[in-house]
Protein backbone atom coordinates (compact mmCIF):
# COMPACT_ATOMS: atom_id res chain seq x y z
CA UNK A 1 0.00 0.00 0.00
CA UNK A 2 1.15 3.52 -1.10
CA UNK A 3 1.51 6.05 2.20
CA UNK A 4 -1.49 8.03 2.48
CA UNK A 5 -0.91 12.07 1.44
CA UNK A 6 -4.89 12.95 1.03
CA UNK A 7 -7.43 12.89 3.67
CA UNK A 8 -11.11 13.92 3.27
CA UNK A 9 -13.61 14.13 5.67
CA UNK A 10 -17.25 13.81 4.20
CA UNK A 11 -20.53 16.03 5.72
CA UNK A 12 -23.12 18.21 4.07
CA UNK A 13 -22.36 22.53 3.34
CA UNK A 14 -23.84 25.04 5.43
CA UNK A 15 -24.71 25.58 9.84
CA UNK A 16 -27.85 23.66 9.41
CA UNK A 17 -25.69 20.47 9.01
CA UNK A 18 -23.22 21.49 11.79
CA UNK A 19 -22.17 18.38 14.00
CA UNK A 20 -24.89 16.10 12.58
CA UNK A 21 -23.84 12.70 11.83
CA UNK A 22 -23.42 12.71 8.38
CA UNK A 23 -20.89 15.86 9.02
CA UNK A 24 -19.14 13.65 11.60
CA UNK A 25 -15.95 12.77 8.71
CA UNK A 26 -15.90 16.53 8.40
CA UNK A 27 -15.62 17.48 12.23
CA UNK A 28 -12.65 14.82 11.84
CA UNK A 29 -10.92 16.63 9.26
CA UNK A 30 -11.66 20.11 10.90
CA UNK A 31 -10.23 18.90 13.88
CA UNK A 32 -6.92 17.23 12.53
CA UNK A 33 -6.47 20.73 11.07
CA UNK A 34 -6.73 22.36 14.12
CA UNK A 35 -4.49 20.04 16.24
CA UNK A 36 -1.79 19.95 13.44
CA UNK A 37 -1.98 23.93 12.71
CA UNK A 38 -2.97 23.48 9.47
CA UNK A 39 -4.59 26.12 7.85
CA UNK A 40 -7.97 24.88 5.80
CA UNK A 41 -9.31 27.35 2.36
CA UNK A 42 -11.54 27.70 -0.14
CA UNK A 43 -10.54 26.07 -3.03
CA UNK A 44 -13.01 26.55 -5.87
CA UNK A 45 -11.39 23.89 -8.04
CA UNK A 46 -11.53 21.33 -6.06
CA UNK A 47 -14.82 22.32 -4.53
CA UNK A 48 -13.82 22.15 -0.78
CA UNK A 49 -12.19 23.55 1.98
CA UNK A 50 -8.45 22.36 1.62
CA UNK A 51 -5.29 22.70 3.99
CA UNK A 52 -1.74 21.72 3.34
CA UNK A 53 1.36 21.06 5.98
CA UNK A 54 3.34 18.30 7.67
CA UNK A 55 1.52 16.12 10.11
CA UNK A 56 4.27 13.88 12.09
CA UNK A 57 6.78 15.01 9.47
CA UNK A 58 4.83 14.36 6.46
CA UNK A 59 3.63 17.16 3.80
CA UNK A 60 -0.67 15.78 3.44
CA UNK A 61 -3.43 17.36 2.32
CA UNK A 62 -6.63 17.92 4.47
CA UNK A 63 -9.70 18.27 2.34
CA UNK A 64 -13.87 18.87 3.47
CA UNK A 65 -15.88 18.96 0.20
CA UNK A 66 -18.01 21.71 0.12
CA UNK A 67 -20.22 19.52 -2.49
CA UNK A 68 -23.15 17.56 -0.50
CA UNK A 69 -22.43 14.12 0.19
CA UNK A 70 -23.78 12.25 -2.79
CA UNK A 71 -21.74 14.20 -4.74
CA UNK A 72 -18.18 14.64 -2.65
CA UNK A 73 -16.48 11.86 -5.37
CA UNK A 74 -16.27 15.41 -7.32
CA UNK A 75 -14.48 17.48 -5.18
CA UNK A 76 -12.18 14.30 -4.00
CA UNK A 77 -11.51 13.23 -7.38
CA UNK A 78 -10.55 16.71 -8.52
CA UNK A 79 -7.55 17.46 -6.32
CA UNK A 80 -6.94 13.15 -5.96
CA UNK A 81 -6.67 14.13 -9.82
CA UNK A 82 -4.27 17.41 -9.88
CA UNK A 83 -1.95 15.96 -7.66
CA UNK A 84 -1.96 12.93 -9.17
CA UNK A 85 -2.05 10.79 -6.63
CA UNK A 86 -2.33 7.27 -6.52
CA UNK A 87 -6.15 6.01 -5.30
CA UNK A 88 -4.30 4.42 -2.21
CA UNK A 89 -3.12 7.51 -1.24
CA UNK A 90 -6.73 8.57 -0.32
CA UNK A 91 -8.49 8.33 3.16
CA UNK A 92 -11.89 9.03 3.55
CA UNK A 93 -13.33 9.55 6.86
CA UNK A 94 -17.16 9.61 7.17
CA UNK A 95 -20.02 8.35 9.36
CA UNK A 96 -20.91 4.47 10.00
CA UNK A 97 -24.19 3.60 10.85
CA UNK A 98 -23.11 -0.09 11.19
CA UNK A 99 -20.68 0.52 14.63
CA UNK A 100 -22.14 2.34 17.76
CA UNK A 101 -20.87 5.43 18.81
CA UNK A 102 -16.94 5.24 20.35
CA UNK A 103 -15.84 2.52 17.49
CA UNK A 104 -13.40 3.79 14.59
CA UNK A 105 -12.11 1.54 12.37
CA UNK A 106 -10.04 1.26 9.26
CA UNK A 107 -10.76 -0.13 6.22
CA UNK A 108 -9.56 -0.92 2.72
CA UNK A 109 -11.20 -1.07 -0.73
CA UNK A 110 -14.47 -2.43 -0.27
CA UNK A 111 -18.06 -0.97 -1.73
CA UNK A 112 -19.84 1.68 -0.81
CA UNK A 113 -22.21 0.09 2.50
CA UNK A 114 -25.28 2.38 1.27
CA UNK A 115 -22.61 5.53 1.93
CA UNK A 116 -23.81 7.69 -0.64
CA UNK A 117 -20.86 9.75 -0.37
CA UNK A 118 -18.68 7.00 -0.51
CA UNK A 119 -20.39 5.93 -3.59
CA UNK A 120 -20.12 9.18 -5.25
CA UNK A 121 -15.88 8.96 -4.87
CA UNK A 122 -16.20 5.56 -6.15
CA UNK A 123 -17.75 6.04 -9.46
CA UNK A 124 -15.34 9.32 -9.77
CA UNK A 125 -12.46 6.86 -9.05
CA UNK A 126 -13.48 5.55 -12.32
CA UNK A 127 -15.15 2.56 -10.03
CA UNK A 128 -11.62 2.21 -8.32
CA UNK A 129 -12.42 0.48 -4.37
CA UNK A 130 -8.59 0.97 -3.53
CA UNK A 131 -8.76 4.01 -1.29
CA UNK A 132 -8.74 3.87 2.51
CA UNK A 133 -12.07 4.66 4.81
CA UNK A 134 -11.98 5.88 8.13
CA UNK A 135 -15.19 4.17 9.37
CA UNK A 136 -16.47 6.70 12.53
CA UNK A 137 -19.31 4.75 14.36
CA UNK A 138 -22.44 6.92 14.85
CA UNK A 139 -24.93 4.38 16.12
CA UNK A 140 -28.79 3.30 13.99
CA UNK A 141 -31.76 5.01 14.97
CA UNK A 142 -33.40 1.74 14.57
CA UNK A 143 -35.53 2.12 12.11
CA UNK A 144 -34.58 2.92 8.05
CA UNK A 145 -37.59 5.41 8.13
CA UNK A 146 -35.72 7.73 10.33
CA UNK A 147 -32.44 7.46 8.90
CA UNK A 148 -32.20 10.70 6.52
CA UNK A 149 -33.83 12.63 9.81
CA UNK A 150 -30.96 10.77 12.31
CA UNK A 151 -28.29 11.83 9.88
CA UNK A 152 -29.14 15.17 8.66
CA UNK A 153 -31.77 16.96 10.98
CA UNK A 154 -30.84 15.82 14.44
CA UNK A 155 -27.84 17.26 15.70
CA UNK A 156 -25.47 14.61 18.39
CA UNK A 157 -25.84 15.03 21.88
CA UNK A 158 -23.22 16.49 23.55
CA UNK A 159 -22.11 13.15 25.76
CA UNK A 160 -22.60 11.01 22.10
CA UNK A 161 -19.84 13.70 20.67
CA UNK A 162 -17.83 13.44 23.59
CA UNK A 163 -17.61 9.91 23.31
CA UNK A 164 -16.96 9.94 19.21
CA UNK A 165 -14.35 12.74 19.87
CA UNK A 166 -12.62 10.73 22.35
CA UNK A 167 -11.63 7.76 19.98
CA UNK A 168 -9.46 10.60 17.70
CA UNK A 169 -6.84 10.44 19.79
CA UNK A 170 -5.44 7.57 19.23
CA UNK A 171 -1.77 6.63 19.15
CA UNK A 172 0.35 8.89 16.71
CA UNK A 173 2.20 5.61 15.73
CA UNK A 174 -0.99 4.85 13.32
CA UNK A 175 -0.54 7.47 11.99
CA UNK A 176 3.01 7.19 11.18
CA UNK A 177 2.31 3.61 10.00
CA UNK A 178 -0.32 5.18 7.54
CA UNK A 179 2.34 7.57 5.74
CA UNK A 180 4.63 5.12 5.40
CA UNK A 181 2.37 2.77 4.05
CA UNK A 182 2.37 -0.10 6.39
CA UNK A 183 -1.35 -0.67 6.51
CA UNK A 184 -1.58 -3.65 8.59
CA UNK A 185 0.20 -2.10 11.69
CA UNK A 186 -1.75 0.63 11.29
CA UNK A 187 -4.87 -1.46 11.63
CA UNK A 188 -3.63 -4.04 14.40
CA UNK A 189 -3.29 -0.95 16.53
CA UNK A 190 -5.79 0.92 16.33
CA UNK A 191 -8.20 -1.98 16.68
CA UNK A 192 -6.34 -3.01 19.36
CA UNK A 193 -8.29 -3.27 22.27
CA UNK A 194 -8.14 -0.66 25.08
CA UNK A 195 -7.31 -1.94 28.59
CA UNK A 196 -9.91 -1.84 31.41
CA UNK A 197 -9.50 0.61 33.96
CA UNK A 198 -9.10 -0.89 37.15
CA UNK A 199 -11.80 -0.06 39.65
CA UNK A 200 -10.76 2.21 42.37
Amino acid sequence: MAGIRLIAGLGNPGPNYRHTRHNIGADFVEWLAARAGIRLAQESRFKGLVGRGQLFGTEVFLLIPETYVNLSGESVSALQRFYKFEIGQVLIAYDEVAFEPGILKLKEGGGSGGHNGIRSIIQCFGNDQGFLRLRIGVGHPGDKERMVAYLTSERMPAAEQSLVESTWTFDDQVWRHLFTGDLQKAMTLLHMPKPEQEPE
